[in-house]
């Protein structure tokens, strides 16, 4: 089999496509997970902290150029900055997308979750109905 052929065959594989659909949307659903936290929660939460921009926190790591008013100010100085607002703004972005999933995966399994029931016993077969038989005997005798 040809290297190309077995390629083609590979990347049509309903795995593939399904893998490649789920990055997609994936994509889309991270998209609307930032918005959401930089246009709604974020805004919310700089209540807190007093007006203040939440990606503007920062702390300066050269205090020797000055003080800075934004993180685009002192990043335009050339200035290192130890950015933490960004990162916990990222840090909420990831968890609201884990919850998202974990939703998603128990609403599945519970779709895809088979009633469980208890098999009928099978059908003895002539040899275990006759030492059912004797033990049954055996018990009444005693």
């Amino acid at each position: 089999m040809s290297f190309i052929k077995e390629f083609k065959e590979f990347a049509m594989k309903g795995n593939v496509m399904d893998l490649a659909v789920g990055v997609i949307i994936g994509a889309a659903f991270g998209k609307i997970v930032t918005s959401l936290v930089d246009n709604i929660l974020m805004p919310i939460i700089g209540l807190f902290t007093r007006g203040k921009n939440f990606n503007d926190l920062f702390v300066l790591l050269d205090t020797s150029k000055g003080e800075f008013a934004t993180l685009a100010e002192a990043k335009a100085k050339g200035v290192g900055v130890f950015a933490y607002g960004a990162f916990i703004q990222s840090i909420i972005d990831f968890l609201i997308i884990a919850f998202c999933i974990f939703l998603l995966v128990k609403f599945m399994n519970r779709l895809t979750k088979k009633k469980e029931e208890d098999p009928a016993p099978a059908e003895l077969s002539t040899q275990e109905k006759l030492l059912t038989e004797i033990r049954d005997e055996l018990k009444k005798s005693k």
